[in-house]
């Protein structure tokens, strides 16, 4: 995150345009997986903003294993979001307008642990059963895709 907290320096709390991956992983019972954020006290989805030189698949893939100790061999954009639902305010003031890309995890590998203090807790959860509370962007993200990850969990 040392580009987003440089540009801080010179911005402070204001807004910034942060691009980034965020990463569906499913179990093998068809439940998601979330991180309790230590920086929010909520629950969200894995992932971070963009380091210069990364694509996107190798940020996707650099969070989950930061931030889970989980590896995927490899990831499928799924999508992409972004707009006011995607608008957020940081706990210590800074905001950021994000653009999330959003991946699915394939071949994922290792055990779950938390090893960069940027998650508290690591859990899966049923798609019908939300942890709470929930960050506003995954809320937003997932209210836009969950119908499609309903029907297409089996083949997820």
């Amino acid at each position: 995150m040392g580009y987003l907290l440089d540009l801080r320096k010179i911005v402070g709390n204001r807004p910034l345009i942060s691009v980034g991956a965020t990463v569906l992983v499913m179990n093998s019972q068809f439940e998601l997986l979330f991180q309790y954020r230590s920086d929010t006290h909520s629950w969200g989805l894995p992932g971070g903003s963009m380091e210069p030189g990364e694509t996107l698949e190798e940020v996707a893939m650099r969070e989950l294993q930061e931030e889970t100790g989980l590896q995927a061999q490899s990831v499928q954009l799924l999508d992409v979001f972004s707009g006011p639902d995607y608008f957020f305010r940081y706990p210590n003031g800074d905001q950021t307008y994000s653009v999330i890309h959003l991946f699915q995890a394939k071949d994922v590998s290792g055990t779950l642990q938390m090893t960069d203090g940027e998650s508290l807790d690591l859990q899966y959860f049923s798609l019908n059963q939300l942890p709470a509370p929930l960050e506003a962007r995954a809320a937003a993200l997932l209210r836009q895709i969950k119908s499609r990850l309903l029907d297409t969990t089996p083949s997820f």
